[in-house]
């Protein structure tokens, strides 16, 4: 069986024939053969001695309707859900430290969830609902306003019932993603594996000694925490919308006279809103996972109570706000501005006590990128994503109502920008304020963070040349009987020097993480110590300080600008165009491999559909037929191949052969996610699939050698040959990372593990050998023909 890679193929393609037959499976995930071999196992004598192909399609996973543009969203909660997966190997005894690593990336992973509802509320709530409709100059130059301008003195132009109002799009921005969360979950999560016997309670989730994590049978399904995250990240998006409009409105009544009772019942408001906020982070905080088991378990009390009960409080915080108040006048920014400055302190914080965990982790174990660091790493990523996106959103509508809203000084109308026209002075009468101060200090952050990557990459460039040339002088030699060809050496040393360079990725990613951190603890404290921006704030410095300051504020402002609507370009781009929405497939099918532990938002996880499709195939057939099988993985398939053979029973696995090239198996996921791919787990691998191999070659950039002895077959020649010769009279290319299958070794593998696999039976099985050697995948009860 074969499993293609990220980008996928037409089946017809991937077996070599136009004509082919789905055996099994549906429109999103399906098995494929050649029409010829629809009945085969009607008829074995046809295939005494070779295989029969059989092809399992997956890209549709990640790729379909033009509702995958909307995963775009969603790449901050995919990022944090990986420093989840990456953590350290940890060894027996430390159970305590894995449930601390957990339940602090799930407190990021909560953080930013609250982060983007928070921008969403400033964008609504605060630009427009309190700033611009509040002022009559700003309201007046766009007509959709109008109604909500207190120079009209109707219904909506008190300023609650404005807020009220405006809490409908940051509440409608949390239901999509409730939405698109539940929708995955019904498709993704819900997929039950086969039937498996519990491992005994008191083996320890995440903790080395058992069986390895991925062969366990709960691993791929994360129905019910999925269900129970996605609960208490809906409640957390809710109560972050009540509190942005119960804060402004609660602060006016405890200061109006009069207004004792309204007083009363915001205090209310405000009490069960401490007491929802309590209560999520303690289902956030609750034990993760559970692996050892399908947990079928449901968690109705959270899924359907927690949501309900925190819209119904939102409902009555927008009740509470329109309230009539005659008095009450809008005016600056709404209170609360210090949201985001300790939001971000917040995830600082975390990123620091996660990297102390790690820490901890490596001492006790081996293993892992950046030392143990890599999961804080990817963490502190996921945060800036997530700072930069949101924080975008607010300067970009910052800027656009700064051109016609009468910008107090230092704005961009008064020739800074917009993203300066916060808090610096005491906004005048028709003024609007901008964002917060603290999104202008991140914006001015971005060109340092920029030039450190400009240098970062230029340092690893160099490098590269330098063994490019290193290699270009015994490219020759490695051919017998070539004549150097200085052109033909170097291009060759240089796709073997490009692809090295992936395995500088973890310093790389560490050092721009580094940078992030201290250029964002820079931003927070000079916000909050200032009260204006970089500009304003350098303004009594030297005048290069100065100018360095505005000049960085400047660009930035710029930056994030360009990069928010490159955003939506190519949002809108992926909704129209179907080749574009394959291309961010692509980039999901790296990032959403690992299941939803930390993040519910984040895009649902491919393989909680593929790897139980595979292994059930795997597992009925070869109970239907007595038959063997080889299930070949390229890429990324080569995960859901290990992954799938993981989790077979032993006496189905025993039957299995595993053949694997230009897998990122120990290159990418052992050194990133060492406590799943790491040498234990690939060894432990071995031991149970005596029958693998694994093909590999210099020149790609995301394949490499697994490691494991008796596995590994490489470097491949690539090209195959030097120059011109009498069976190869064209110049041969360079395939990197494609078209394994065309090299002679794929064939020789594969013909080796099916003699290995009749060996190792010492029979050849119902059928006679041409069933011995049959694929892999077990197909559906009936005939195959009418299977699909």
């Amino acid at each position: 069986m074969l499993v293609h890679g990220v980008a996928g193929a037409a089946p017809g393609e991937l077996l070599g024939d136009p004509r082919t037959v789905r055996v099994t499976g549906d429109s999103t995930a399906a098995v494929f053969r050649r029409t010829e071999d629809a009945d085969a196992e009607a008829h074995p004598e046809r295939y005494t001695g070779r295989p029969v192909p059989e092809v399992y399609c997956w890209s549709r996973l990640t790729s379909g309707n033009g509702a995958r543009a909307l995963w775009l969203l969603l790449l901050p909660f995919m990022v944090a859900n990986l420093a989840h997966w990456a953590r350290p190997p940890a060894p027996a005894g430390a159970a305590r430290a894995v449930r601390a690593y957990g339940l602090l990336v799930r407190t990021v992973a909560l953080s930013l969830t609250v982060l983007l509802i928070a921008a969403a509320c400033e964008v609504s709530l605060d630009l427009f609902a309190w700033q611009c409709a509040g002022s009559a100059r700003c309201a007046a130059s766009r007509s959709w306003l109008a109604v909500l301008s207190p120079e009209r003195g109707g219904w909506w132009s008190q300023p609650g019932r404005r807020l009220a109002l405006g809490a409908l799009v940051p509440a409608g921005l949390t239901w999509l993603l409730w939405y698109l969360s539940n929708r995955t979950w019904s498709a993704y999560e819900s997929q039950p594996p086969p039937p498996a016997a519990p491992e005994p309670d008191e083996a320890e989730d995440g903790v080395e000694g058992g069986a390895p994590a991925l062969g366990r049978p709960g691993f791929w399904y994360g129905r019910r925490l999925v269900a129970r995250l996605r609960a208490a990240h809906t409640a957390a998006g809710l109560l972050t919308v009540a509190a942005a409009v119960l804060v402004p409105t609660l602060r006016y009544d405890a200061q109006a006279a009069g207004a004792a009772l309204p007083a009363a019942a915001g205090r209310a408001a405000q009490a069960l809103l401490v007491t929802g906020g309590a209560v999520v982070l303690w289902v956030v905080c609750r034990r993760g996972r559970t692996e050892h088991r399908a947990d079928h378990r449901p968690d109705r009390a959270v899924v359907a109570v927690l949501p309900g009960c925190a819209l119904a409080l939102l409902a009555a915080v927008l009740c509470y706000a329109c309230w009539s108040r005659p008095g009450w006048t809008s005016t600056g920014r709404l209170p609360g501005d210090a949201v985001f400055g300790a939001l971000a302190l917040a995830q600082g914080g975390c990123v620091l006590a996660l990297a102390a965990v790690a820490a901890h982790l490596h001492r006790r174990g081996t293993g892992g990128a950046l030392r143990g660091l890599g999961g804080p790493a990817v963490a502190m990523l996921g945060c800036a994503l997530g700072g930069v996106l949101s924080g975008g959103v607010a300067q970009r509508v910052g800027d656009w109502l700064a051109d016609t809203g009468a910008p107090g000084p230092g704005s961009a109308a008064a020739g800074s920008t917009a993203l300066g026209a916060v808090g610096r002075t005491a906004p005048g009468a028709g003024e609007v304020a901008g964002p917060p101060v603290l999104l202008s200090w991140q914006a001015a952050v971005l060109p340092p963070l920029l030039l450190v990557l400009l240098l970062a990459a230029c340092w690893f460039g160099a490098r590269g040349a330098r063994a490019r040339r290193a290699m270009a002088a015994t490219v020759a030699a490695e051919y017998p009987g070539a004549v150097p060809d200085r052109a033909r050496s170097r291009r060759i040393a240089g796709a073997r020097a490009a692809a090295a360079l992936t395995d500088s990725a973890p310093w790389f990613v560490g050092a721009i993480s580094t940078v992030t951190l201290l250029l964002g603890a820079g931003a927070v404290a000079g916000a909050w110590l200032s009260g204006r921006d970089p500009g304003d704030a350098a303004r009594h410095g030297s005048p290069l300080l100065e100018a360095a300051a505005r000049g960085a504020q400047d660009a930035g402002s710029w930056l994030v600008g360009f990069g928010f609507v490159l955003f939506v370009t190519l949002g809108r781009r992926a909704y129209k165009d179907p080749s574009a929405r394959r291309t961010i497939g692509i980039l999901w099918d790296v990032g959403t491999f690992w299941p939803r532990a930390a993040h519910p938002f984040a895009p649902p996880c491919y393989a909680e559909r593929a790897v139980p499709d595979l292994t059930w195939r795997m597992t009925t057939w070869t109970d239907r037929t007595g038959g063997r099988l080889v299930i070949s993985g390229h890429s990324q398939g080569s995960m859901l191949a290990a992954a799938a053979v993981w989790q077979l029973p032993p006496q189905v696995r025993s039957r299995v052969a595993l053949l694997t090239y230009g897998s990122p198996l120990a290159r990418l996921y052992g050194r990133w996610f060492p406590a799943y791919f790491g040498p234990g787990p690939l060894t432990a691998l071995h031991r149970e699939v005596e029958c693998w191999r694994n093909l590999w070659r210099a020149t790609d950039p995301i394949g490499g050698p697994v490691l494991v002895e008796d596995v590994d077959r490489g470097p491949l020649a690539d090209p195959v040959a030097y120059g011109r010769t009498a069976r190869h009279p064209l110049p041969a290319p360079v395939l990197g990372h494609c078209d394994y299958q065309a090299d002679p070794a794929f064939a020789a593998e594969r013909a080796a593990l099916l003699a290995r696999l009749v060996l190792g039976s010492g029979s050849a099985g119902e059928g006679g050998p041409g069933r011995a050697v049959s694929r892999e995948p077990a197909a559906a009860e009936g005939p195959p023909r009418t299977a699909g």
